[in-house]
């Protein structure tokens, strides 16, 4: 259970950055407020996740 929330948690926020990068190129699709509605939502669950995943790898 605690390698999965970890894995999940490391994923996610992989995928907030990659999000973050695509703001920077021009004439990206989907637009930059969704970018960035989506990178702040996986960054954010990808956080808990992963504080979720310490958590329990140490108690």
């Amino acid at each position: 259970m605690t390698g999965i929330l970890l894995i999940l948690g490391f994923t996610m926020l992989a995928g907030a950055g990659y999000c973050f990068l695509l703001i920077k190129k021009p004439g990206m699709y989907p637009p930059k407020y969704l970018l960035k509605k989506r990178a702040a939502t996986l960054g954010a669950g990808g956080g808990v996740l992963l504080l979720l995943g310490i958590v329990t790898l140490y108690f």
